[in-house]
């Protein structure tokens, strides 16, 4: 007689098995038509699971996050045996749901195409709409594999032979057709609704190998109904629209090649709009305190070994060999070892505590060519990187103040909030868990003093220490983890850091690692995307174009961009003899903030008429009151409010 709790509290018992089909029916038909699935004792189960003891129960609806996944992952079975009733001769081999969507390999003779994608979809709603049930069935490895080979899926037969010997061999139905899965899965097929769409293929290895068979993944997205497919969609247009690569190359900014695989060519406009970032960011570290260092990009692997990176990190780092001298360097992948080298280099004392140590670090990551993505994910960036070498004690305070200059930088930057999430030991990591619980516990400490809010990632923290990830929101809602603080008590102890206490001895600083950008080349694609290139005055590349309606007012054109470049602003002039109409619209597609237009009555009389990007309107200044409203309006925030 089973006892099954409830969320509120309540307390209900059953003669002989039950399932959560008979549990939410004994609660209502309400809930009897909305329970999706179940979670007893916190494991995600199919609503016909037969629960033999007592247990904690909570039923899945649509409204649960839970219920999308699902949706998404049964979306792929419907996936699969729409494609193999279409072409029967095509093996089905994987098919998970991943953030936003599903996908499934296929193997077939003949990839599939995009073209195909509109009888996939129709099979896939008739599939949906024949509401056929997903039966969960045990059976035996044996039979299983036998079964499988017979039909000829040796994919499947494969995945079979390499599970566990202790573990179930669990199939499931839908209908006539069935698959290989741990589910668990919705009631029936009807349950995925008809709120999806096929979005694109790509080839994928089996089982990610470049030696086994290639296959065609087919990616869809699903969604709990069509008000959020079409609101992802939108996002996807969005998106796309604000691409990086595209407005980069619009607004000629950078570019990449086959010469350079993951580093990136900036073009003038493109530095001009690093240099500035870059020094504003100098200026938040001058103002915070922080030294600016500059360590070496080629270290000798007998540093990285010592570290503990060479052992954890080894696969993504590029290494040199120096013949002559018998020694294997490598390209620096982060600078932390190099600033505990600076720390080291001398007698430290405890007065010298807080030492705020930044740098600009170049460093060079080995990435998969095909996880290469434009600026965002390169082989070769500069991160704004410091590291506060402290005592446990300024731990609370030194978090506050990261947090605080964090807050500062993003607000100017155009990003309103962030959140937190608080990633802690990783299962391969450096030192013992008393080290572990001791980070871990400084850190949350220091959350709780300055009143930080996080969620917790669990496993996600760095080999040396526990993190604090911030995480962005641009303007079309995605999510971009940027800003890091890590506690390590590591490797001041790995690399024999150590400063002179009050007591006049010896004591290991604990090293907080922090960036706020991560990396200047992901955030300022970031950046791009977050403005689709609209960049405020301060930050864009161009600031003004002067552009002349006819060529008599060619001299005063120029007069008016040296003016405006002696107040510090990045000018460009137009005085080419094309219609005024047509340089408006080019300037526009480049998106440059502000375009002067100049004619015979402006010289004459030493006005401008100023037009902003985005809108129609223009404005008649004298050339005096347009560069002090454009010198006020281009500096950047944090030296406005000097001002």
């Amino acid at each position: 007689m089973p006892a099954i709790t409830l969320p509120d509290g309540s307390v209900r018992t059953f003669d002989g098995t039950v399932t959560g089909t008979t549990i939410a029916a004994s609660i209502g038909p309400g809930l009897a038509k909305a329970a999706l699935a179940m979670d007893v004792n916190g494991k995600l189960v199919d609503l016909d699971t037969p629960i033999l003891e007592d247990a904690t129960v909570r039923f899945i609806t649509k409204k649960d996050e839970a219920a999308l996944e699902m949706i998404r992952h049964d979306a792929a079975h419907v996936l699969a045996e729409a494609v193999q009733s279409l072409w029967p001769e095509t093996q089905v081999t994987i098919g998970p749901s991943i953030k936003d969507g599903f996908y499934y390999d296929f193997s077939r003779e003949k990839p599939f195409t995009p073209e195909d994608f509109d009888a996939i979809e129709a099979r896939m709603r008739e599939i949906v709409t024949a509401n056929a049930p997903f039966k969960r069935e045990v059976w035996n490895r044996d039979d299983a594999i036998r079964f499988f080979e017979e039909k000829g899926e040796n994919f499947k037969a494969e995945l079979i032979r390499d599970l566990p010997e202790n573990e179930e061999i669990s199939i499931y139905r839908q209908g006539e057709w069935l698959d290989l899965c741990r589910g668990p899965h919705l009631r029936s097929t009807a349950d995925v609704g008809t709120a999806f769409k096929l979005m694109r293929v790509a080839g994928a290895y089996w089982r990610g190998d470049h030696r086994n068979p290639m296959l065609t993944r087919i990616y869809g997205t699903a969604w709990r109904d069509k008000k959020e497919l079409d609101a992802h969609l939108l996002r996807l247009e969005e998106a796309e629209k604000r691409d990086h690569r595209r407005i980069g190359r619009e607004m000629d900014l950078f570019h990449t090649q086959e010469e350079a695989v993951g580093q990136i060519f900036w073009h003038s406009k493109g530095w001009r709009l690093y240099t500035v970032l870059q020094e504003y960011m100098r200026r938040a570290q001058t103002r915070n305190d922080y030294e600016e260092v500059r360590t070496p990009q080629l270290v000798d692997r007998a540093l990285w070994e010592a570290s503990g990176h060479w052992d954890k990190y080894r696969e993504n780092m590029f290494v040199a060999t120096v013949e002559d001298e018998d020694k294997t360097l490598a390209l620096k992948p982060m600078n932390c070892p190099c600033h505990v080298q600076i720390f080291r280099h001398g007698l430290r004392s405890y007065r010298e505590l807080p030492l705020r140590m930044a740098e600009f670090g170049a460093c060079h990551r080995y990435e998969p060519s095909g996880a290469l993505h434009g600026i965002m994910r390169v082989r070769g960036f500069t991160q704004d990187d410091a590291h506060i070498f402290c005592t446990e004690d300024q731990i609370a305070d030194e978090t506050a103040k990261f947090v605080r200059m964090l807050d500062e930088v993003y607000r100017d930057l155009g990003f309103e909030s962030f959140r937190v999430k608080f990633s802690d030991r990783p299962e391969t990591r450096a030192g013992d868990d008393a080290t572990w619980d001791r980070a871990e516990g400084a850190l949350k400490k220091a959350c709780e003093i300055v009143g930080v809010d996080y969620e917790l990632n669990p496993g996600e923290g760095a080999f040396y220490g526990p993190k604090l990830e911030f995480v962005l929101t641009d303007a079309i809602g995605r999510d971009w983890q940027c800003g890091t603080l890590q506690v390590d008590y590591v490797l001041p102890e790995r690399l024999d850091a150590s400063y002179i206490g009050e007591d006049s001895n010896r004591h290991r600083p604990v090293m907080l690692h922090r960036a706020i950008l991560g990396s200047f080349e992901r955030f300022i694609g970031i950046l791009i995307e977050q403005y689709a290139g609209k960049f405020p005055l301060w930050l864009a590349p161009t600031q003004v174009v002067v552009a002349t309606i006819v060529s008599d007012a060619s001299d005063y054109a120029h007069e008016v961009a040296k003016t405006l470049k002696a107040a510090g602003l990045q000018v460009e002039t137009d005085v080419r003899s094309d219609k005024i109409n047509a340089k408006i619209r080019e300037h526009s597609l480049a998106r440059v903030p502000v375009i002067l237009v100049v004619g015979r009555r402006e010289a004459g009389e030493r006005k401008v008429a100023m037009r902003r990007l985005g809108g129609a309107a223009q404005e008649i200044l004298s050339l005096d009151d347009a560069v002090k409203t454009l010198r006020d309006e281009s500096l950047p925030p944090d030296l406005a409010r000097l001002t």
